[in-house]
């Protein structure tokens, strides 16, 4: 007969650990909104950067 029980730990089908296990860092700054605000926010600090080397 099969053993049709429930596993007291199982995994998710793309086989990366339990269902509740916390995502990570690297899932955060996957993120479109947030990786647009780094984006500005880079391109803010070269503009500053670029203006104090040439301009000034």
């Amino acid at each position: 007969m099969l053993d049709t029980t429930p596993q007291s730990d199982p995994a998710r089908p793309d086989g990366h650990g339990t269902a509740d296990e916390p995502q990570g860092c690297l899932f955060a700054l996957s993120q479109p909104p947030l990786m647009i605000f780094l984006a500005v926010i880079g391109c803010l600090l070269l503009m500053a950067s670029l203006h104090d080397l040439l301009l000034l």
